[in-house]
C-alpha cells in the first residue's frame, strides 16, 4: 500500500551498491517511483543542489563526505534546510546519535531493517518536522528505556518486546521436529527443509534473528546458504550456528570464514545448545534495544522541545501582560513623576527579561548553526543609553560613575548600524553588565559610540583581566573570580557580534589598569535620494 504522493522523490546514499539497490527496491514496493540514488554525500550534495528532492534517506559511514556531515550540510543550507532526513547506521556511540539528533535528523533507523519498518519510517519522517533547533544539552541528557516502539519490529506496539526468531534449517524432519519442540517456549521457531527456503526466508521483510543451519542438504547446502546470506544486505548481520554431523576442521574453518558465530556437532546436546542460543539471544536483544534506544532519544528531544516552546510562550504572555499593566500606569496622569519614573524602570525590566526569553532561541539556532540574520536598522545609540540608565540603578551600590558618550554624528545622520534589534540589546546589556561587575567600586565604566564605518563602540572599565583567562576571554564558560558567575555573558557576546557580521575585541594593560572591549558592527548606509 502506497503511503506517500506518487510525486514523491527519494535520494538514497549509501556507498554499498547492493544496499542502494535493496532500499530503492523496498521504496518502489512502496509505491515509490522516483529514486535517486549517490555513493556518497558529496555527490547526495550535487544531487540536491541540481535536483528536486523530497526526502533523503543515508547510510552513516561513507567516504569523501559521511552522513553526518551531509546532514549538516543541508540543515545549513536555506534551500535545503527543510528536508526530512533518515540517518541509516548499523551502530554508532551516543556522542554521535546526540550529535545527529542536535542538527535535525528526522529519524534513525538501525540495520539490518525490514520493508515494513522503512515504511514506517518515511511516513513519519514526511509528516514530522524535523528537529533542526535542538541544542546538544537537549539529547546528552537523556536516559535510555524502552519506549516509543515506532512500530519497529522488535517493539510491539504496547511497549513489549516482541519474542525473538529463530529459523531452523534441516533436510531431515526428526532434526526439525527436536530443534523446534526445544525452543518453541522461549522464541518464535521457524522450520525450513531446504537451503533455497531458508535462504528466501533470511532476505524477506521477516527475517529471522538467529538461524540453526545444517550444511548437508541436497540442492543448496549450508555453506551456499551462508554465502549468500552475507551477500545480501538484509541478511548478512544475521547470526548462523551450523548444526550438523560433519567434525573435521576443515569444514570448520569454512564455516567461521563464512560468518558463522559457532559450530555445533551432532547429535546434539539440549542443554549445551540451550546455553549457547541463549548467549547469543542476548547479542540479539542488545541490538534490538539500540534501535528502541535511538527512537527514546528521539522522542524525548522532541518532548523537550514542544516543552521549551510552550514555556517560552506561556512565559512571553505573562511579561507581555505585566507589560501592559505597568505601561498602563505609568500613562495614568495622577501618578508622581518619581512613581513614573520607577515603572518606567519596572517596564525596562520587563522588556529586557521578554528579550533574553527570545535570544536563547537565537543563540540557539547561532550554536547550531542554523541562524539566519534578517538585518533591518538598529538605533545603537538608543539602546546604550538606555542599557546605561538601567545599569546606574542596578549597580548604584557601587557607586560607580557610568558615562555614555555619542555625541560624534556625522551630520545630522544617527549612527545606525545593519543587525537585529535584540540582538545588539543582549550584546550591549552583557558586555556593560560584565564591565560594572568587574570596575571597582567608585570608579568609572564608559561606553563610547563612535560614528565610523563600520560603527564602533568601546567599553571601559578599571580593572585589568586576570592573565590566566585572557587568552581564552570569549570561550564558553570561562570566568574568573565571580562568585555567580557562569562564563557565558562574553561568549554570547562573541556569537551576537558575529551572528551580525561584526568583530569584537579585548585588549586590557595590567600597567594602566584597565580593560577595553572593542565591538564593530555594520553601518547602514542610506541610498542618496
Amino acid at each position: 500500500m502506497m503511503i506517500f504522493d506518487k510525486k514523491t522523490t527519494f535520494l538514497v546514499v549509501d556507498d554499498f551498491e547492493p544496499m542502494r539497490k535493496v532500499t530503492s527496491g523496498q521504496l518502489r514496493s512502496m509505491g515509490a517511483s522516483t529514486i535517486l540514488t549517490a555513493s556518497d554525500g558529496e555527490e547526495a550534495l550535487r544531487i540536491l543542489k541540481n535536483s528536486r528532492v523530497d526526502i533523503v534517506l543515508s547510510d552513516w559511514n561513507m567516504p569523501v563526505m559521511t552522513g553526518l556531515e551531509l546532514l549538516k550540510a543541508v540543515r545549513a543550507d536555506k534551500s535545503l534546510s527543510h528536508l526530512p532526513f533518515i540517518m541509516i547506521t548499523a551502530e554508532a556511540d551516543r556522542e554521535h546519535i546526540t550529535e545527529a539528533i542536535a542538527n535535525g535528523v528526522s529519524d534513525l533507523l538501525v540495520k539490518p531493517y525490514t520493508s515494513n519498518c522503512l515504511a514506517t519510517r518515511v511516513e513519519k519522517a514526511l509528516t514530522l518536522p524535523h528537529l533542526s533547533n535542538l541544542p546538544v544539552r537537549a539529547a546528552s541528557s537523556l536516559t535510555p528505556k524502552a519506549t516509543t516502539a515506532l512500530h519497529d519490529p522488535a517493539v510491539s506496539s504496547t511497549n513489549e518486546m516482541v519474542q525473538p526468531t529463530i529459523l531452523v534449517v534441516d533436510d531431515v524432519p526428526d532434526n526439525l521436529l527436536l530443534l523446534s519442540h526445544l525452543f518453541k517456549d522461549e522464541y518464535r521457531v521457524r522450520i525450513s527443509h531446504t537451503g533455497e527456503k531458508a535462504l528466501a526466508i533470511c532476505q524477506s521483510n521477516d527475517p529471522p534473528d538467529l538461524v540453526l543451519l545444517d550444511i548437508m542438504m541436497p540442492g543448496m547446502d549450508g555453506f551456499e546458504v551462508a554465502r549468500l546470506m552475507r551477500e545480501h544486505p538484509t541478511s548478512e548481520t544475521i547470526p548462523v550456528i551450523f548444526v550438523t554431523a560433519m567434525t573435521d576442521e576443515e569444514a570448520r574453518l569454512k564455516g567461521l570464514e563464512l560468518g558463522a558465530i559457532d559450530f555445533v556437532t551432532k547429535p546434539i546436546v539440549p542443554a549445551v545448545l540451550k546455553l549457547r542460543v541463549h548467549n547469543f539471544m542476548r547479542y540479539v536483544e542488545l541490538h534490538k534495544q539500540l534501535q528502541a534506544h535511538y527512537d527514546d532519544m528521539m522522542e524525548l528531544a522532541r518532548l523537550r522541545e514542544n516543552v521549551e516552546l510552550i514555556t517560552r510562550h506561556d512565559i512571553k504572555g505573562t511579561l507581555a501582560g505585566v507589560i501592559g499593566l505597568v505601561q498602563g500606569l505609568a500613562d495614568d496622569n495622577s501618578i508622581s513623576r518619581k512613581h513614573v519614573g520607577q515603572l518606567r524602570m519596572a517596564e525596562e525590566s520587563a522588556l529586557q527579561v521578554l528579550d533574553m526569553i527570545n535570544l536563547s532561541s537565537a543563540l540557539l539556532m547561532i550554536e547550531t548553526g542554523h541562524f539566519k540574520l534578517n538585518a533591518q536598522l538598529v538605533n545603537v545609540r538608543d539602546i546604550l543609553h538606555r542599557i546605561v540608565e538601567i545599569s546606574r540603578a542596578s549597580f548604584a551600590a557601587q557607586h560607580l560613575i557610568i558615562s555614555i558618550d555619542t555625541d560624534t554624528p556625522l551630520g545630522d545622520k544617527e549612527p545606525n548600524a545593519s543587525g537585529d534589534a535584540m540582538l545588539c540589546y543582549s550584546l550591549f546589556q552583557n558586555l556593560i553588565k560584565n564591565a560594572c561587575e568587574a570596575a571597582p567600586d567608585k570608579s568609572r565604566v564608559s561606553v563610547d559610540l563612535f560614528d565610523e564605518n563600520p560603527l564602533r563602540i568601546t567599553i571601559k572599565n578599571k580593572g585589568a583581566v586576570p592573565a590566566e583567562i585572557r587568552e581564552r576571554f570569549f570561550d564558553k564558560f570561562v570566568t574568573h573570580g565571580k562568585r555567580r558567575g557562569t562564563g557565558l555573558g562574553t561568549y554570547s557576546a562573541k556569537l551576537l557580534t558575529e551572528a551580525q557580521n561584526g568583530s569584537i575585541s579585548m585588549d586590557t594593560s595590567d600597567q594602566e589598569d584597565k580593560t577595553i572591549i572593542s565591538v564593530t558592527l555594520p553601518r547602514l548606509l542610506e541610498s542618496p535620494l
